[in-house]
């Protein structure tokens, strides 16, 4: 699997605010090369990360990618579906870019197509899922289509789970939402603060980057 702007986007977006200092434990749904779970690997220094997948060659490959990486004695990537995973096991945060293409033609290749569509796991069992598995504050970050998020929203609501951050994502000014970074948290206090949102244009003035996306990912992107 190979790097995407997405993946890239939600491993610096995620989980900002948390104590980089605190041991955390953190899982990547569907980790494909283990992009995300290497940058938060690299962000927080005590978390100790599993990721998952379905697909064994992409297992392969993030175990390698691990091995090679500073911090292979804190990541995990093990051959696992998102159901079977210990429900005594809690996480204090759970990341995804998940096969969310759901209304797209099926593309000829299985692999390609079981990344890039909700066959396996669906968007709402992930979140589903996800809401049982999370210690009491902890979050759920994804990245999603523009056109996903009012049900995301409407799914995790009925979890228990309340959007704390969400980011419009524009490839360029004036053009149409492309994506939704989005994150709630198991709230046992106040459930009706208002979410801290705002954009993120990628493109600007024919920059390959624009200032705030380059910002964001300036501590990944050589």
């Amino acid at each position: 699997m190979k790097v995407g702007t997405d993946g890239v986007l939600l491993g610096a977006w995620c989980m900002q605010g948390i104590d980089g200092d605190r041991p955390l434990r953190v899982l990547d749904v569907g980790t494909g090369s283990g992009l995300i779970a290497l940058m938060v690997a690299q962000r927080f220094a005590s978390a100790q990360i599993t990721a998952i997948d379905i697909d064994e060659a992409a297992v392969e490959q993030a175990r390698e990618n691990f091995a090679r990486s500073p911090w292979h004695n804190r990541l995990n990537a093990l051959l696992c579906p998102f159901s079977d995973l210990p429900p005594d096991v809690k996480y204090d945060a759970i990341v995804s870019n998940p096969p969310y293409f759901v209304d797209s033609l099926l593309n000829p290749s299985a692999l390609r197509t079981a990344a890039r569509h909700a066959v396996s796991l669906s968007l709402d069992t992930l979140i589903q899922g996800s809401a049982l598995l999370l210690e009491d504050c902890g979050t759920l970050s994804l990245v999603l289509p523009a056109e996903q998020e009012k049900n995301a929203v409407a799914v995790a609501a009925s979890c228990g789970l309340v959007l704390r951050r969400l980011t419009k994502v524009f490839t360029k000014q004036g053009k149409p939402q492309k994506r939704s970074l989005m994150e709630w948290q198991k709230s046992v206090f106040d459930t009706a603060l208002q979410p801290v949102t705002d954009t993120l244009v990628l493109m600007e003035d024919n920059a390959p980057r624009s200032e705030k996306y380059a910002a964001l990912t300036k501590d990944f992107y050589l």
